[in-house]
Parts: C-alpha cells; sequence; structure tokens
C-alpha cells in the first residue's frame, strides 16, 4: 500500500483473522483514566446465558459487591448510556479487570435486520489496522445481541457542529486525508463501506496518542467487493435498492447500480464539500415521501457541476471529486495520489500537516470538553435521551459516582458508593426495561417516517422481510 510522508498517513498493518473465531481478545494496553458517571439502571441481563467469551476470565476478589444483572460478558460492567438510535442502544462500561473504559452496543435479538455479529466479524477482520477499534466481545444474552469495543470521543458530525458548523481548509484536509487511508486500508481486506457519513468517524479520547487521530467505526453495512481468496470482483449489476446515506451517496448509488470502492470514495468527496461548505445544495429537499426524496437528492447532485461545489474553495477539492466520479466499477482507487492532491492545497496556503485542529481552539484553547460542549451523537448513535425528555439531559452532574480502578482495590468509601449506585439501578430498573422496549418500539415506528436527508436503507439485509420496492429511513 502507497503512503503518504506525513504524520497523519495510517499504514496497513491489519490482519486477517477467521470470520468463524469468536473468542474474546484482551490485548495488553496501558491504562487510562476513567470517566466518572453515572451508574446505569439494570438491564436485567442474565450471567448464566450463552457467552462467548473464550479464553478471557476474570478472578473477582471475595470482598467485591457484584450485581450480575449490569455485567455482560464475565467482566465488563455497564455505565451511563451515551447513545440511542434505530439500531439500539449504548452504553459506556467498564473492563473490570484492568480498568479500561469501553463502549457496550445493545441490539434487540428480534430485529428485522440484526447487525452487531456481521459488525463484531467486521471487527475481527480488520484487527490491529490503524484507526479500527478494538473489539472485545459479541454474545446474546437475554433478549440482546451485545457487542464491546473500544471507547472513543466525539464523531467528526459533533466537532463539526461545535465548531459552527464550518471547519477551516486545514482540518478538512488533515481529516480527509486520515478518512482515505482508513477506507483504503478496508478495501484492502476486500470490504467496501457502504454509508460514508461523518457521524462514523471519531476521534479519540482525550490524554490517549491518538486523541486527535480520525477512526472508522459501524462496520454493519460493510460488504465484499471481491472474494477475499480470489480477488473476483462483484459483477456489476443494476436496479438495485437503496443503501447508505442519502447525503453523502454516490450518484451511481442514486441511479440503482451496484456499490464499489468507487462510491464510497465519491461519498467521501460529499462530506468534504460539507465541512467545507456548512451544507450542500442537494440538503433541505421537500418530497411527500423517502423514494421521490431520495430521487430529487439524487437528481439535484446530478445536475450541481463539482467546480460550482468548489466555487471560492481550493479547486483540489472539485478535482478529487471529478476524479472519483469517473471511477469505473472495478477500477482500484489511486488513494495515494487523493491524499498528494489535497495536502498540495496546505501547499498553497503555506500551511503544514502539523495535527492541529479547529476543534483544539474550542473552549479557550482548551479543546472540546464533554461537560461544556454537547454530546448528541456520540459512537454514531443518537442522543441518549430522545429531544421529549429534556428534562433528563441536565441530570447527569447530579448523579456522579467513581468508578472504581480495578476490582481487588476498593476501599470502603468506594464499596458504598457502588452499594449506593446499585440500589438506584434496582430501583429504576423497570425505567431502564421501558426505555429499551421504547428503543424497541422507535425502531419500528421509523420504518415508515419520513427524516431527514441523511437517513439510510440496506435492501440486502431487508430483502428477506421487506416489500423490496419501499424504503427505509433510521
Amino acid at each position: 500500500m502507497s503512503q503518504v510522508q506525513s504524520p497523519l498517513t495510517a499504514t496497513n498493518s491489519g490482519l486477517a483473522v477467521n470470520n468463524n473465531t469468536m473468542n474474546s481478545q484482551m490485548p495488553n494496553r496501558s491504562n487510562v483514566r476513567l470517566v466518572n458517571g453515572t451508574l446505569p439502571p439494570s438491564l436485567h441481563v442474565s450471567s448464566n446465558l450463552n457467552h462467548n467469551t473464550g479464553n478471557s476470565s476474570a478472578s473477582y476478589s471475595g470482598s467485591q459487591s457484584r450485581d450480575d444483572s449490569t455485567i455482560v460478558g464475565l467482566h465488563y460492567k455497564i455505565g451511563k448510556k451515551i447513545g440511542e438510535g434505530s439500531f439500539g442502544v449504548l452504553f459506556e462500561g467498564t473492563n473490570m479487570i484492568n480498568g479500561l473504559p469501553v463502549a457496550i452496543k445493545f441490539e434487540p435479538r428480534k430485529t428485522e435486520a440484526p447487525q452487531l455479529k456481521d459488525e463484531y466479524r467486521t471487527y475481527k477482520i480488520l484487527a490491529g489496522t490503524p484507526g479500527i477499534p478494538q473489539e472485545y466481545y459479541f454474545g446474546q444474552e437475554g433478549l440482546h445481541n451485545i457487542l464491546v469495543i473500544d471507547l472513543l470521543g466525539p464523531s467528526l458530525e459533533d466537532l463539526f457542529d461545535w465548531c459552527g458548523r464550518r471547519f477551516s481548509v486545514k482540518t478538512v484536509v488533515q481529516v480527509a486525508v486520515q478518512m482515505i487511508t482508513l477506507i483504503e486500508d478496508l478495501h484492502a481486506h476486500d470490504l467496501i463501506y457502504r454509508d460514508i457519513k461523518p457521524d462514523n468517524f471519531l476521534i479519540g479520547r482525550p490524554g490517549q496518542p491518538d486523541a486527535n487521530k480520525v477512526h472508522l467505526i459501524d462496520f454493519g453495512m460493510a460488504k465484499q467487493y471481491r472474494d477475499p481468496k480470489t480477488k473476483q470482483h462483484i459483477p456489476y449489476r443494476e436496479k438495485k435498492s437503496l443503501s447508505g446515506t442519502a447525503r453523502y451517496m454516490s450518484i451511481n448509488t442514486h441511479l440503482g447500480r451496484e456499490q464499489s470502492r468507487r462510491d464510497d470514495m465519491e461519498a467521501m468527496g460529499h462530506v468534504f464539500f460539507y465541512f467545507l461548505r456548512g451544507q450542500l445544495p442537494w440538503q433541505g429537499l421537500k418530497a411527500p415521501n423517502n423514494k421521490q426524496k431520495y430521487e430529487k437528492i439524487g437528481e439535484k447532485k446530478r445536475l450541481t457541476n463539482v467546480y460550482d461545489l468548489a466555487q471560492g474553495l481550493p479547486i483540489q477539492f472539485g478535482r478529487y471529486l471529478e476524479i472519483v466520479r469517473n471511477l469505473s466499477f472495478e477500477e482500484t482507487p489511486d488513494y495515494e495520489g487523493y491524499r498528494m492532491l489535497l495536502l498540495s492545497v496546505l501547499d498553497d496556503l503555506g500551511e503544514t500537516a502539523d495535527g492541529q485542529y479547529d476543534w483544539m481552539k474550542l473552549n479557550g484553547g482548551r479543546g472540546w470538553d464533554l461537560s461544556i460542549n454537547k454530546k448528541p451523537n456520540l459512537h454514531g448513535y443518537g442522543h441518549p435521551n430522545p429531544p421529549n425528555e429534556k428534562s433528563k439531559r441536565h441530570r447527569s452532574k447530579n448523579h456522579q459516582y467513581s468508578s472504581p480502578d480495578h476490582h481487588h482495590h476498593y476501599n470502603q468509601q468506594q464499596q458504598q458508593q457502588q452499594a449506593q449506585a446499585q440500589a438506584q439501578a434496582q430501583a429504576q430498573a423497570k425505567v431502564q426495561q421501558q426505555q429499551l422496549q421504547q428503543a424497541q418500539a422507535q425502531q419500528q415506528a421509523n420504518r415508515y417516517q419520513l427524516q431527514p436527508d441523511d437517513s439510510h436503507y440496506d435492501e440486502e439485509r431487508e430483502a428477506s422481510k421487506l416489500d423490496p420496492t419501499s424504503y427505509e429511513a433510521y
């Protein structure tokens, strides 16, 4: 794989992993500072159900008080809810063996289009690839599929919003170079992403070496575009239903053509212009239903000249979009050429790719801060409290408990705090169960509800269960 000589470039060091291997892995990782937060209500997931825990095991101190209703995968403790979307609920959690923070994703087992198992397998394939979170556990517990991965920082969509919905040219170039490299690494593993959007690109956690490095998450819609052994490319097809996010998807996707690597590259170009302009010309279009809405978005994209889109901006961005739109179906993108093209923008401006980003200037130069900045979309999920629950948005400061660093180092004060938190969790168990039920109900309701133009649909996962002419809005 070609590389650009820049501190932003990630190289492909991914290892191909047997998809049938479902064992948890516990790599030796340095400790990070735990985030104080509220212990959530119990999820009532039984610890004696099916656990795919492999060779990871925990030895618990006899002095530790353990509530199995807030433990998944034997040693991952559920913390506060940090996101909720049409595919499930996301919690912050803690690995009780080493104290490291994790993200715990819940998905109803009876959902019409389960994705977490496929996502887990993709994480296994991409294991070791820079910018891809480490997976730790997948299993079925109670009524849910559960996936545990690294906990990361906010998404580029969050940062974009906090920065006044406009990124500087320098920030966009540096982000774009990293995004191209991430997708190059994905393509090198015989996969296409098919749902490029700012929500799925996250930076790291503060205080870590990769705090401002861009990561890629949420592989629920990824698909093989060629055979991993023979490298035989999938055939070109037409009359395909939409798969992706309407705002950013390629023109060919709107036209019902089978997606390949070129479509990921074009969707990224639309994201770059979104960051530069603040919005895209095809945002906000109205239509009586999703099908007509997507058609209008696609038509507007076709009629918008790339150089009109780049008016007042560095011409290299228009050139990038023009090049990738003209790729053939099976053509290998020139990832290195695209990086060099965009990095030339910094040369023209007399700037360098020095790792300085707009979000570092927030809050008087202290950078982004979740205690100050709103956090509507952590890990690509929606706000943890729906819009009609505004009263819940400001409660976090009144419900804080210190998390223990290790399970065998509880002091008396920590034990008291844990006991209080568990008591509160048990008292609110019914509320938590209602939230999960509401999330499942909302998933069904959203299938037929017109959403903003960042909705997406995947016909291949739904074809056996939905009318092929229908369009879902998530």
